[in-house]
């Protein structure tokens, strides 16, 4: 099944997708962060949900 892109959460939760403008969408909203910053995080950290969250509250 493909991705149906009018969801507003991501498919997996506990991964980043930065390939995917909706849940980059998503996760910038959930953190409060630009799309550079959270593009910062994933490459420090991997794409981890929990990990960038991790990363943020330092």
């Amino acid at each position: 099944m493909a991705d149906n892109k009018t969801l507003r959460a991501p498919q997996d939760s506990s991964r980043i997708a930065m390939g995917e403008d909706y849940e980059v969408q998503y996760w910038t909203d959930r953190f409060g962060v630009s799309r550079e910053r959270l593009q910062e995080a994933v490459d420090a950290v991997g794409n981890g949900a929990d990990a960038v969250a991790a990363y943020f509250k330092r």
